[in-house]
């Protein structure tokens, strides 16, 4: 494709459809191996795309969020995620090593630097990365800015969204005993981790309706089934890494902020997002002063909202030009 000539793009919307033209397993030490996939332009501005979780997973319409004319668009499932394996592996998968990963895939795809894009845990995910290798980050752009503090958390699984969602929280809490509701994290994380793969699925239902039930401004359907492979692998690690404080220092990515100066970057963030309240966007781009903090009226936290997939094209958009 030529770089200079920008694929057509509806209105506001996602750019076509694309398909990889390189996959790839990465072994990354430890017994892990992580998916990676390459699609655009091969001789393009290299960017990377870091999914949501921890334990999500990338997704075709990730790579519609870059013009394919002139990126070379990078995604990559983390470890225990997706297609990388083991599934759902909690052993030595920390942010550290995410961190250590994302690294080690830059030198295998011989990347000098590259524009990282992350929503939601992918966010607190950039910034680990930028903040830890600011030289290898030629931009930045964040959906959902969430860092990973301690009332980060508690706002979503102890108080905060529990109140503007009081009944789909009686059926978070209802799960658990009353005597463990005082840490509803380590609740879930015992069940999320016990030997008993039922007692894991009926945990990961539960967990995955309650996240599920806040994505969107508008209410959508709820599935009531039993969870998929990836909703599993989401519930356990989110779990794992929420119990475990991320493995970061509390307010380690806002106090490192400082790190990212001279790296132009954007967070878009939705004004009514109640899993990553707009407060933490708000107190990093105040530090972090090469930030733009662009806030979408009308949405909430999923990407796949309209007002938050038309300002993350613009974003990309406006770093292709820049």
């Amino acid at each position: 494709m030529n770089p200079d000539t920008p694929a057509q793009q509806p209105h506001g919307g996602l750019y076509p459809a694309v398909s990889p033209f390189k996959t790839g397993m990465l072994p990354v030490g430890d017994g892990h191996e992580i998916y990676w996939e390459m699609c655009g332009n091969p001789d393009g501005a290299p960017a990377v795309f870091l999914h949501g979780g921890p334990g999500g997973s990338c997704q075709p319409d990730h790579r519609r969020l870059f013009d394919p004319a002139h990126y070379r668009i990078i995604l990559f499932d983390q470890r225990g995620s997706g297609r990388s394996r083991p599934k759902a592996s909690i052993e030595n998968n920390t942010t550290a090593h995410l961190v250590a990963d994302m690294e080690l895939l830059r030198r295998h795809l011989q990347v000098e630097s590259w524009l990282i894009l992350g929503g939601s845990w992918g966010a607190a995910l950039a910034l680990a990365y930028a903040e830890t290798f600011p030289a290898q980050t030629s931009a930045i752009v964040l959906r959902g800015t969430f860092s990973a503090r301690q009332e980060e958390v508690d706002w979503l699984y102890k108080f905060g969204a529990s109140a503007l969602f009081p009944e789909e929280w009686q059926k978070f809490i209802g799960a658990v005993p009353q005597d463990e509701r005082g840490d509803l994290v380590a609740a879930y994380h015992r069940r999320l981790m016990d030997p008993d793969i039922e007692v894991q699925r009926a945990a990961a239902r539960t967990w995955c309706a309650w996240e599920s039930a806040l994505l969107t401004m508008k209410p959508r359907t709820i599935r009531s089934f039993a969870p998929t492979p990836g909703e599993l692998a989401l519930a356990r690690i989110e779990a794992h890494y929420f119990a475990n404080g991320s493995f970061l220092r509390d307010g380690q990515l806002l106090d490192n902020a400082t790190r990212l100066s001279g790296i132009p970057g954007i967070a878009v963030q939705g004004r009514y997002d109640v899993i990553t309240p707009a407060r933490t966007a708000h107190e990093l781009c105040a530090i972090w002063r090469d930030c733009k903090l662009d806030i979408v009226p009308d949405a909430g936290h999923a990407t796949s909202e309209p007002g938050i997939i038309a300002s993350l094209v613009q974003a990309t958009n406006y770093f292709r030009q820049s």
